[in-house]
């Protein structure tokens, strides 16, 4: 399993509106394409997490290939109105915005 971590900045008052966005992209067929697994959203203080868990290694790669897909551009820009980009002068696409894990652990057997 792969894990990605988009970090942006977000209104609080807004996490209704974001997750409802994403209930209904979820309950489309586009999670399964891009392989993924689970997804979770949080904010604190004026920032935005949004954690997603891929079937394989190629999380970036699967965010890529379907960002042209018209239902991710679609919630692209209905979201736009409540998340901003952490660093406007840098992000061109979703992959500007990934934070690299730099540790990682897991328990065994599990």
């Amino acid at each position: 399993m792969h894990s990605t971590l988009i970090v942006a900045r977000m209104d609080p008052a807004s996490d209704a509106d974001v997750a409802g966005a994403f209930a209904a992209f979820d309950r489309s067929d586009m999670p399964h394409l891009m392989g993924t697994r689970r997804r979770q959203l949080f904010h604190y203080r004026g920032l935005y997490f949004h954690l997603q868990d891929f079937d394989a290694d190629h999380g970036e790669e699967s965010i890529e290939r379907a960002k042209n897909d018209p239902r991710f551009v679609a919630i692209s820009d209905e979201l736009k109105s409540f998340i901003q980009a952490y660093d406007p002068a840098t992000w061109r696409s979703p992959a500007d915005a990934m934070a690299t894990r730099f540790y990682h652990w897991e328990a065994e057997g599990r």
